[in-house]
């Protein structure tokens, strides 16, 4: 039997008041309509429909291919946006799954749950729901004495005892594909001008056909999102959601709830994150790790038993065994070699240090590249930029940058070659020389010994 997927993503969201439209506000670092494609799509050989209408164009360069996309170009209710998608699955479905695009917290599980609920009873159509004591605006489901169900009641639309049924309609559908196609163009027009999804389940009621609940344990599941408070409680589920499966995979968090990882971050097992730790994008950490406190990584690559304390890391490469901080940053670029040390104060802009660099504090290296073991002075600076261009400075391997030292850029430093404290290098130094000064010169041959780290 195939299963049709159609998501409702045409909505406004006036209440967001936003420009963006509402399903493309992130939500642990992702569009929140993503989660919804994504929670629908193992359920399907097709693709999901998705019904855009405010803001199509925008959703559609967001969410990009692997979707079917139809437009609401008139807003004229739940009802009239689901049969926009008719062109596109009628004669292709059996059924048809109906949710909406700003409920992120729903589940592949549950998605089946109420697909099965339907199959298993032979019912005309299934609907989710949840038990709550905030309503917070859902419908309301009225069960009759035998207990099924009557209809849907929205609350606008409740009388005072039908308010005070806590039985909710959390707005996701599965139904019968030809009995939905049939009966969309019946439903009937409301006072506010729009046709309800939600009138379909009176309408199988009064045929005498079948028409199911399940109900979901969680109800943080279908929280659903219409202002940036929801958004925010939205937020905080999802992120306790992703630190509880990464500490069952083995990641220690010392305090999960000031521990912020998106959701496509992965971590390495035995890593231990500290308290006040951002950990953003496509980020990659690897096993071993000690990451914080107050560390801020996005979109970078961490190797194993690297350490990042109290820094920032923006789309830098850490390889195994290196540590930055405290209070460093590696900007764009930066790439520090197996075991690269980058100590308090220190700054790091497309740029390679490489295996076993020191660099210890209170430096810029930037448009580089560092040779193997070689040692950066404290107070060291790459002056790359001319005021129009940007130039490289190459330091090779096991050199030696004093304190202090000014590397104006285009520029070389050879490897195993000393600078004296406080220099300032315009000249290329061949390889093995001692060189110091303002401007510096090569006062000779380092002698066997010298310039070696501790």
């Amino acid at each position: 039997m195939a299963l049709g997927v159609v998501i409702l993503a045409a909505g406004q969201g006036t209440r967001m008041k936003s420009a963006l439209p509402k399903v493309l506000h992130p939500l642990a670092g992702r569009p929140m309509v993503f989660y919804s494609i994504e929670a629908a799509r193992p359920l399907t050989s097709l693709p999901p429909v998705l019904v855009v209408g405010h803001g199509a164009e925008e959703v559609r360069q967001a969410v990009g291919e692997g979707v079917t996309y139809v437009e609401q170009r008139e807003q004229l209710g739940t009802g009239h946006a689901v049969l926009q998608a008719r062109p596109a699955l009628e004669g292709l479905a059996d059924e048809v799954l109906i949710l909406y695009g700003d409920m992120p917290l729903l589940t592949t599980e549950t998605l089946h749950r109420v697909v099965e609920a339907r199959r298993e009873t032979r019912a005309t159509l299934a609907l989710l729901t949840v038990v709550a004591e905030d309503p917070r605006g859902f419908g309301r489901v009225v069960r009759g004495a035998d207990g099924n169900v009557l209809r849907i009641v929205e609350e606008a639309d409740a009388k005072e005892e039908e308010r005070a049924i806590r039985e909710l309609n959390a707005g996701v559908y599965a139904c019968d594909a030809a009995w939905l196609w049939d009966h969309l163009p019946q439903l009937p027009l409301r006072p506010k001008g729009e046709y309800y999804l939600t009138d379909l389940v009176e309408m199988a009621v009064g045929e005498g056909r079948r028409v199911v609940a399940t109900a979901t344990p969680d109800p943080t599941e279908v929280l659903g999102i219409n202002t940036r408070v929801h958004l925010a409680e939205a937020e905080a589920a999802m992120r306790r959601r992703i630190n509880r499966r990464w500490m069952k995979a083995g990641v220690t968090m010392i305090d999960p709830e000031t521990t912020y990882v998106e959701a496509d971050v992965v971590i390495g097992a035995d890593t231990i994150i500290w308290p006040n730790t951002v950990l953003r994008g496509q980020t990659r950490i690897g096993s071993r790790c000690q990451i914080g406190p107050g560390a801020v990584i996005d979109n970078s690559i961490i190797g194993n038993d690297c350490r990042v304390f109290a820094s920032v890391v923006e789309g830098a490469v850490m390889e195994d065994g290196s540590d930055v901080g405290p209070f460093s940053h590696l900007r764009p670029g930066a790439h520090l070699g197996a075991g690269a040390h980058v100590g308090n104060f220190g700054e790091v802009k497309n740029a390679i240090l490489g295996p076993g660099v020191k660099m210890g504090h209170f430096s810029y290296v930037g448009d580089a590249e560092v040779g193997a073991g070689a040692n950066i002075g404290a107070g060291t600076v790459t002056c790359n930029f001319d005021g129009r261009r940007k130039h490289r400075t190459v330091v090779g391997e096991e050199a030696f940058i004093g304190s202090g030292t000014m590397l104006v850029a285009p520029v070389r430093v050879g490897r195993r070659a000393v600078i004296g404290a406080g220099s300032v290098v315009t000249r290329d130094i061949p390889d093995g020389t001692l060189a110091y000064g303002v401007p510096a010169r090569e006062r000779g041959r380092v002698k066997e010994g010298e310039g070696d780290g501790p």
